[in-house]
């Protein structure tokens, strides 16, 4: 019986938490959106630029390695 309570507590444990966890979150206001969506955006905008940068920088780079040879 105590390998079969070993597998079962933490499932229990973990439904318990999780039911916790989703009553306590809500539906965000239009205000709190909007400012997490604006966030995002200018995150991947920002990872955009700076991958393009860095492909820009390394293709003469990789050029001059390859045409080399």
């Amino acid at each position: 019986m105590d390998a079969l309570d070993s597998v079962v507590d933490p499932l229990r444990d973990f439904a318990r938490d999780s039911v916790r966890l989703v009553k306590r979150c809500h539906k965000p206001d239009r205000k709190e959106f909007t400012k997490v969506a604006l966030r995002t955006a200018i995150g991947f905008v920002v990872m955009g630029f700076v991958g393009f940068f860095v492909k820009l920088i390394f293709i003469p780079i990789n050029n001059i390695i390859v045409g080399s040879s």
